[in-house]
């Protein structure tokens, strides 16, 4: 084993295991995938010294992620261990979904490494070594691990890396798993930085600035999914590449929800875009202590870049002259939402259904969004009726109110608290705004049909 001599103690325990089943829960940037696409190209040298070949596949969550092990790890590795290699890239075409390219390479005495997403199609088209990166996080892994096992049967190794995802999936079963079949390395970010990992510890922590995200992220623990109103494994599901970039914005229908906050809370702007039957995040707009006017100017701006056909704003209680202020300047397309118990049930269930029915897409691998959108739960009141609540009552989950609220925006009407003002007289009188108004006055029987 030709292992590098700048590699952390945690690094070097996690090669230096030759156990033919491995599984490491590793805090957030320490290597985890560096390490092990090292511990495969490691195992390829080791083949070609010996003048035999080796087969190992990387299964990550999503094709950037392939491109990332084999270009930041495979390759890197390959090249400082003066191994020559042929680049053999391929379209692979899959039946569990669109075709998506594969990044591979081959090695002396014919070693192969593969990096591709990771799906049941992909998972049971080979006859290798299996590394599977950030496990937790991909989609239908208990499907993936059903059809991977039995390629592995022949006396294949598998490495699974990942950090934790909440209390559900594979990964989570195997890491908490009480047989010895499985090697387990668990490295959270105090032990890392023990073994000489370059980190400021409360740094970190006051950066990421949220303590569900930290605990997750960086103390690996699996926050209890029992009562979240979403778990993370139906939020991972939903998350896409693609979304949370506003350059991606494709000039179609969108609805912005905007929730009301000040000094503790955030004020928080999300812009849907309506594409087919579903809804992508466009962006997200996040201040806090910001003035009434900044605010007011933010949404100004939402509103020139994008085509909205209805945008929903929480008016509960700082929140009435905002409505007020934006029904004045852009009309009917404006509704103001009051947060009552009603209210919040009705949006938050619409929430999660475009999240079960996977008819949302928001962007991926943001811990603040994740988190926020995982610390909302339902909870019986003393008259049991259902009330929802954050973990903390200094977090009120202000970005998942402000995509719900998008979300109503893109259905149907709940209890609006706002009454229209009085605007003829207006220099904002919307007959005056001319027929670009017109395609969004819109029926409510329209908006739920989805008909623009």
């Amino acid at each position: 084993m030709k292992v590098a001599p700048l590699l952390y103690a945690y690094q070097r325990r996690w090669i230096s295991d030759p156990a033919r089943f491995k599984i490491g829960k590793f805090a957030r940037q320490t290597g985890k995938t560096f390490t092990t696409t090292l511990e495969v190209v490691d195992d390829a040298f080791a083949a070609a010294i010996e003048g035999r070949r080796t087969r190992w596949v990387i299964l990550s969550r999503g094709e950037r992620q392939a491109k990332e092990a084999m270009n930041e790890g495979i390759k890197l590795h390959a090249k400082a261990y003066g191994l020559v290699f042929t680049e053999n890239d391929f379209d692979w075409k899959s039946e569990a979904g669109p075709a998506f390219r594969a990044m591979e390479i081959d090695l002396p005495h014919g070693s192969r490494i593969t990096a591709l997403p990771a799906n049941p199609d992909t998972a049971r088209g080979f006859s290798a070594n299996v590394f599977l990166d950030e496990f937790a996080f991909h989609k239908d892994s208990g499907e993936i691990w059903k059809a991977l096992f039995p390629v592995i049967s022949a006396g294949w190794k598998l490495r699974v890396t990942s950090t934790p995802n909440g209390k559900s999936g594979k990964f989570y079963e195997l890491d908490t798993g009480k047989d010895e079949l499985w090697s387990r390395h668990v490295v959270d970010i105090y032990q890392a930085v023990a073994d000489g990992l370059p980190r400021n510890i409360d740094e970190l922590r006051a950066g990421i600035a949220d303590e569900d995200a930290w605990a997750q992220e960086y103390e690996l623990k699996y926050l209890d999914e029992a009562s979240a109103w979403l778990s993370y494994e139906l939020i991972t599901s939903c998350e896409d590449p693609g979304a949370g970039d506003p350059s991606g914005y494709q000039g179609g229908p969108c609805f912005v929800g905007r929730d009301i906050g000040r000094r503790n809370d955030l004020h928080v702007i999300f812009v849907w875009e309506q594409v087919g039957d579903v809804l992508w995040e466009r962006e997200r707009v996040e201040q806090k202590r910001a003035t009434f006017a900044d605010m007011d100017e933010e949404f100004d701006r939402i509103m020139r870049t994008y085509r909205v056909a209805r945008a929903c704003i929480d008016q509960t209680g700082m929140g009435e002259k905002p409505v007020e202020d934006a029904q004045r300047r852009y009309g009917g397309r404006i509704e103001g939402v009051l947060f009552t118990g009603p209210n919040k049930l009705i949006m938050a269930t619409a929430g999660k259904e475009r999240f079960e029915d996977r008819t949302v897409r928001i962007k991926e691998g943001d811990p603040a969004l994740r988190s926020d959108l995982h610390k909302l739960r339902k909870v019986a009141s003393a008259t049991g009726a259902p009330r929802f609540v954050a973990e903390r009552d200094d977090d009120h989950a202000d970005r998942t109110w402000a995509a719900f609220l998008g979300i109503n925006a893109a259905g149907g009407p709940v209890e609006y608290g706002y009454k229209p003002v009085p605007i003829a007289a207006s220099r904002f009188d919307e007959r005056a705004a001319g027929d670009d108004e017109a395609p969004y006055r819109l029926s409510s029987a329209r908006r739920r049909r989805g008909i623009f």
